[in-house]
This record gives C-alpha cells, structure tokens and sequence, in this order.
C-alpha cells in the first residue's frame, strides 16, 4: 500500500518542482532582486537567473558594472534592470523597494549578496570607526533590504531568500575577527530568518565562498593572494581547482529555485571542500596564517 504522504498524492504536498524537461526554467517569471550583482559572484548569480527565465533587478553601487550585465542579459534574449544604489543608506533602499514592486507589485527572490573584506585592520589596530565600516556592509544591510521586501514576499504567497557571506563565517578566520563575526552574524540571521519565517512561505538559505576568483579577490593576478602558486591549487583545494563565481551562481540558483523547495535555514560552504579538507594554517616563514601553503 503507497502511503500519500511519501507518494506526493496528498493534497497538502506543497511542491511546485517543474518536470525534469523544464529545469531549463527554474526562474522563470518570476522576480529577483540581486544586490551587489553587477560583478563577481553577484554578476554570475545575475546571468545565470535571467537564462533561468528570472527578470533580474540588478542593484549595484557602481553604474558601469549594473550596465554592463544588462546589456550581456538582454544580449541573449533575457530581462534585466539597473539600480544604482547603496545598501548602506535606508532612503535609497525604500526607493529600490518602489521601483521594484512599482514595475512588478512583487517579488520573489532576494539574494543578498554585498559584502567586503575591506577594510582590513588587524584587530590590534581596529577601532570603532572600522567596526562600523566592516558592519555596515556585511551585516546591516542584510537586514535593512531583507526588512524592505520580506513583507511583500509574504503578501505575494513566499519565496526565496539566497544570503552569500562567506566560509570564515563559518569556521575560524585569524586573519580578521571582525571580518569573520560579521559573516557568521549573517549565517546564524539566515538560519534564525528561516525558522520564523517558513510558515509564512518564506526560505531562507546562505552561500559561504572560498577561494573564488573575482576581480575582489584576484587569485590569479601575479601580486595576488596565491602569488606564483598557481599549480598548487591541486593541493589548495579538495577538488583540485580554484573556484569561478559561475560555481556559487548554480548553487544559488537551486536555493532559489523550487529544486530546494523542502530546504531551509542551511548555509552551504561553496568552497571546494576547504572546510572539510582543512583551513587555515601558521606559516613560520611567512610569520602569519596562511589557507594556501607553499611549503608542499
């Protein structure tokens, strides 16, 4: 005898995954709000979502970059917007808010993507004025554009909300205490949003990075972060490579899709296996710690 419950037959089944032929659709129609996705992760997450039928409302601080993403977008036959605006400040906020439910009267994704190792101040050497810095664009933003559009994604029967911080939120980051408070603040907000929240129709998921090239963090420049040891990323990382923003796009996009319509309140480390494989290490000649050791 097939239960109901496992067979999908029962009329409280809430799921809305398409048919495997469709899942070249996942977004389709619907409607995303990508902060900082004029560039890197936030760019990938942006083209990846249009091809996904997804109209994309890209907010960007920088105007050359919103605009350049939507011009690759509507390139290839997909539909994006620009917003120029900072997420630091409420009144540009609240003006995004209208612009958006303006031209839709709804949404239903928000990735909350911005984010900054910068500045970076040795603890030692912080103060409060690098705290506020180091707050106010990797937490409280998060929970002013969050605040913005929760209402309206309950109003509109639920959605999905994707927040990229990062995998030194997760894990213990010498380097920068701060730094690693603030993205672990952003992992426990994500799981503690999606608790209150998912009965209301709300999911609420993270993306923890590592190791992925953008023009933030230059890997493969030559006075970059790994310097000449390119050909140790096999030893770097458990998959062998460093990792491209297209990699933490397609995770995205299955926390946004209903792919992972019965997933809620986890962060996934995008990483490449570092959390798993190992972290940060002293280096005695380089008198500091290190996640990409030379002496191999």
């Amino acid at each position: 005898m097939t239960d109901d419950r496992e067979s999908g037959a029962s009329s409280q089944n809430p799921s809305r995954v398409p048919p495997i032929e469709d899942w070249h659709r996942l977004l389709d129609g619907r409607v995303a709000v990508v902060t900082g996705g004029g560039a890197g992760i936030g760019g990938a997450i942006s083209r990846l979502f249009a091809q996904h039928g997804a109209l994309v409302e890209i907010v960007e601080i920088d105007p050359d970059r919103a605009a350049l993403v939507v011009e690759d977008i509507e390139a290839v036959g997909g539909v994006a917007r620009a917003h120029v605006v900072d997420v630091r400040f409420d009144a540009e906020v609240e003006d995004l808010r209208g612009e958006v439910l303006g031209e839709h009267g709804r949404i239903d994704v928000l990735v909350n993507n911005v984010g900054d190792h910068r500045p970076l101040v040795r603890f030692h050497e912080s103060d409060p004025e690098s705290w506020s810095a180091m707050y106010a664009v990797n937490l409280e933003h998060l929970f002013r554009v969050t605040r913005a559009f929760l209402t309206p994604m309950i109003d509109g029967g639920g959605g999905s909300i994707v927040n990229v911080h990062s995998v030194e939120g997760m894990r213990g980051f010498p380097g920068e205490p701060v730094y690693a408070a603030m993205k672990a603040a952003a992992a426990h907000f994500t799981t503690s949003l999606a608790a209150g929240y998912g009965r209301r129709g709300i999911r609420v998921n993270g993306i923890g990075p590592d190791l992925t090239q953008t023009t933030q963090v230059d890997y493969l420049a030559p006075d970059g972060p790994s310097g000449a040891g390119d050909h140790l990323w096999e030893s770097w990382t458990p998959v062998g490579r460093l990792g491209w923003p297209v990699d933490q796009a397609r995770v995205a996009l299955f926390l946004a899709s209903d792919l992972s319509a019965f997933v809620t309140g986890h962060n996934v480390p995008v990483d490449g296996g570092t959390l798993a494989g190992g972290g940060w290490f002293f280096s005695p000649e380089a008198r500091r710690f290190v996640n990409r050791p030379t002496g191999l």
